[in-house]
């Protein structure tokens, strides 16, 4: 299938009313947040601390009368320097834009499948900065197979999960977990549309260098075109 056929075919799945946290929490309690490293706000920030950013985070949730702040797709950013899994030598090379769709909210809050799933793989990613428990859904519509990802998640949300493992649209699938587990970041999901896995099990890139950036467009979707927030 190709890019556009694939990218219409998500869109005409977010007609439907689709979400991955509480349906009752209505879209008018979203707001966008900015973590590029563009975002002046940032820079008096100690983004390597989870602490302070889930300080940082709360604090722009509760002045804009919200309950969850989500944003990120293809957003260039510095909080990734921290942590040596993701610097390399040079800024073409260094992986620092990420690839997901982040919702920023409190630790234990349910996760839930926007669609019809099955287990492909699930993973404890314990790198500093990694994803902490992760997993991977398979989704078949019309035929065609593609990928959920969904990471930061408490160690509970794997333990008792089988690969195969079938769940309904909207059925609850896992919890968020703490800084403890999750890569050391404030409470939040991390959620990747993949269309092609290229092998990988419980685990694949969410944050990539500028000279692969093409390629992971091409292959990481924009997770608005289900969840429509905006």
């Amino acid at each position: 299938m190709t890019t556009k056929a694939f990218s219409q075919l998500l869109r005409d799945l977010g007609k439907q009313s689709l979400y991955v946290l509480n349906p009752s929490i209505s879209k008018s309690y979203y707001v966008a947040l900015d973590l590029s490293k563009s975002n002046k706000a940032l820079h008096t920030v100690d983004v390597s601390s989870s602490e302070t950013l889930e300080r940082y985070i709360n604090s722009h949730i509760k002045d804009n009368g919200a309950k969850v702040a989500f944003g990120g797709y293809l957003e260039t950013r510095n909080i990734y320097q921290r942590s040596t899994y993701f610097k390399d030598t040079t800024p073409e090379t260094e992986r620092n834009i990420h690839l997901g769709l982040d919702l920023w909210m409190a630790s234990e809050t349910p996760v839930f499948t926007p669609l019809d799933a099955e287990v492909h793989s699930f993973k404890n990613n314990t790198n500093f900065g990694d994803y902490g428990p992760t997993i991977i859904l398979k989704h078949t519509i019309e035929a065609i197979d593609f990928y959920t990802l969904y990471g930061h998640l408490s160690l509970a949300s794997i333990e008792n999960l089988k690969v195969g493992q079938t769940f309904k649209k909207g059925e609850q699938i896992a919890t968020l977990g703490d800084s403890s587990v999750n890569g050391d970041y404030a409470p939040h999901l991390h959620f990747q549309i993949i269309k092609d896995m290229q092998g990988f099990t419980g685990d694949y890139p969410g944050v990539c260098s500028k000279m692969d950036l093409e390629f992971y467009k091409g292959n990481c979707f924009d997770p608005e075109l289900l969840l429509r927030l905006e």
